[in-house]
Parts: C-alpha cells; sequence; structure tokens
C-alpha cells in the first residue's frame, strides 16, 4: 500500500490497518522518518518536499514490488508526505510485514534506502542564510549499492 500525502499519520493506526485479519504475519518492522532541526552544518526551520503526482506514486510501487519479489512479505505500507514540514513532524512510515522478522526486516531496511536516493521527492530547507535544495549524499548512495543484483 503506497500513500503520498500532505497529512500527518498515526503510526499505531496505520500499523493496525497493515496487520488487521491476518494472523500468518509474525514481525512487523516500521520505520518513521521525522525531521531534524539541523542540516548541513545549519538550524533547519523548516522543510519543504515537493513532487510530481503520478510519477512519485508509481516509482514508489515499483520498488515495493520490488522487495515483494525480494522477501516473502504479506504486507507492506509506504507513506511520504509531501509540503512544508517543521522540526520534530513525521516525514515517512516504511512498515513490512512477513511470518518471520528476518524477511520484514531486510525488506524495510531495503525500502528505506531505496527512498533515500530513487524516490522522486525534492527537499529544500529554510536556514538562517536563506533557502536551500538539499543535496543528495554520497553515504545514502552507499548504502544503496548493497541493494544492487
Amino acid at each position: 500500500m503506497i500513500r503520498v500525502q500532505r497529512e500527518d499519520f498515526d503510526i499505531g493506526v496505520e500499523l493496525e490497518r497493515l496487520t488487521a485479519g491476518n494472523h500468518h504475519i509474525g514481525g512487523i518492522a516500521s520505520f518513521v522518518g521525522l525531521v531534524r532541526d539541523m542540516g548541513g552544518g545549519n538550524r533547519v526551520s523548516a522543510l519543504t518536499l515537493e513532487h510530481y503526482p503520478g510519477m512519485t506514486e508509481k516509482k514508489l510501487a515499483e520498488i515495493e514490488l520490488e522487495a515483494h519479489r525480494r522477501w516473502p512479505l504479506d504486507a507492506s505500507l509506504i507513506i511520504h508526505r509531501y509540503g512544508r514540514l517543521e522540526p520534530g513532524d513525521r516525514i515517512v512510515l516504511v512498515a513490512t510485514a512477513s511470518p518471520h522478522r528476518e524477511a520484514a526486516l531486510a525488506a524495510c531496511h531495503f525500502l528505506i534506502d531505496w527512498l533515500k536516493t530513487e524516490a522522486p521527492f525534492w527537499k529544500s530547507e529554510e536556514t538562517p542564510a536563506g533557502e536551500r535544495w538539499v543535496e543528495a549524499r554520497a553515504e545514502d548512495d552507499a548504502a544503496m549499492q548493497r541493494w544492487k543484483t
């Protein structure tokens, strides 16, 4: 399940929905990304995320399908927010559910690494020095390389 939305989400409600009625699931792994108040050594007062509707959902669906191909998942969820967010706000929720924890953990890690490098979102930070676009980080690219087949 994929959702790209402006509004916040309730983690507990989303995880309940993900597993509702499925007693085959033995483990859920999740990751919640938050807006930090620092970026590139500067204080950040807000983060604005932009995306192309339609293209974003399609790309997210492709990688979600790849996670299901690689691991025995019963369910998965990607919620990514866009718009102006402030420090402490939730940006993303990724959750994977599987009969066994190893698959859930690995798939969740895979999805987050992929989102950081390949998802079509553009971020700008508001800092005391003005607004600036967030550049790709070499560490994120290196993390993604572990999943290349």
